[in-house]
């Protein structure tokens, strides 16, 4: 575990509300606390519709709020992000808290050339001509070991292929050389091979850079791959919190182990592949109790009248379950 004074983001008590027409709301996230420390790598990991991207899209203040209800803190260089105005934000955001969407052909100008998007980011951010915005657009290209780079500079995104694609959002992410980088299911449109060698590049530069990580993923096989903490929300909450070799090695959540059960492996003998029965309750109508009850093969009446407590059975391991 990193020390105190490495500590570069806290998410305290965090909760975010969409507002409906019958006056009642979604409870997308429902009070995540998480430490991020400096170069450090960290795992988000869930089902679609758990509440990892609305976390990270709040840290980056990119949730309308109102008419979302958002509350908690979100502390990143002792302030609180929740606190600053759009125009302080924006200093920030882009500069030294970046974001890599899953899909770069929604996050890219899809009628400007890629150095052009590029240098607006530096323009924006740092003081530096046109012509070193330029240069520094073309290092970044040759950075993320983009093929003719000089060539590549002036393309437009959709003359690249998926894999490139995403080889200039991460080129765009680290121009102001940030300190953290979120990355929301970064490889999920590549195929495998693609994927393999972008995870790779990640794992390259933040060695070079020392900056932190968050992969955000439904894919815990990327997660063992890159990161070396994990966090595994449910329902908007965090049920289990480790390392990433404690998780692998001892998963005690009945939804980590049910996600892990889902990997397959050369070993398995079952003609079918395992499944997490069931799904996500509504975020608008939540079962009382553990919200994993419904699913849960440990179930019994505690989980269906109490949430659990986060308990820490070992060191650095949090899990909220009340038969841990």
């Amino acid at each position: 575990m990193s020390s105190q004074e490495d500590l570069i983001l806290q998410i305290q008590n965090l909760k975010v509300r969409f507002p409906m027409k019958n006056q009642s709301f979604v409870h997308a996230v429902n009070g995540i606390d998480l430490n991020l420390y400096k170069g450090d790598s960290l795992g988000v990991v869930g089902e679609s519709g758990c509440g990892k991207s609305v976390t990270f899209s709040g840290v980056m203040r990119l949730i309308e709020s109102p008419p979302a209800v958002i509350e908690g803190k979100i502390i990143f260089n002792n302030q609180d992000l929740m606190k600053l105005s759009p125009a302080e934000m924006q200093k920030i955001r882009g500069k030294d808290i970046t974001m890599i969407f899953q899909e770069p052909m929604t996050s890219l100008n899809p009628v400007m050339r890629i150095g052009y998007q590029i240098m607006e980011t530096l323009l924006v951010h740092e003081n530096i001509s046109k012509k070193a915005a330029s240069a520094r657009a073309l290092e970044l290209l040759e950075l993320v070991e983009i093929p003719d780079a000089a060539g590549r500079l002036w393309s437009y995104p959709h003359q690249l292929s998926g894999g490139l694609r995403q080889r200039v959002m991460i080129a765009m992410a680290l121009a102001c050389r940030p300190k953290i980088l979120l990355a929301d299911e970064p490889t999920t449109a590549l195929d495998v091979t693609i994927q393999a060698q972008v995870l790779d590049l990640l794992k390259r530069l933040q060695e070079e850079t020392d900056m932190s990580i968050v992969m955000i993923t439904h894919d815990l096989g990327v997660i063992a791959d890159v990161a070396k903490r994990v966090a595994v929300f449910y329902a908007g909450r965090i049920v289990e919190k480790a390392s990433t070799r404690e998780i692998f090695k001892n998963p005690l959540h009945p939804y980590t182990v049910g996600l892990l059960n889902c990997i397959p492996t050369i070993e398995t003998n079952t003609p079918r592949l395992q499944a997490v029965e069931g799904n996500i309750p509504d975020a608008a109508d939540f079962p009382p109790g553990c919200p994993f009850h419904p699913r849960c093969e440990k179930a019994t009446d505690i989980c269906h009248r109490e949430e659990p407590l986060k308990t820490t059975p070992s060191k650095n391991h949090q899990v909220a379950c009340h038969h841990i």
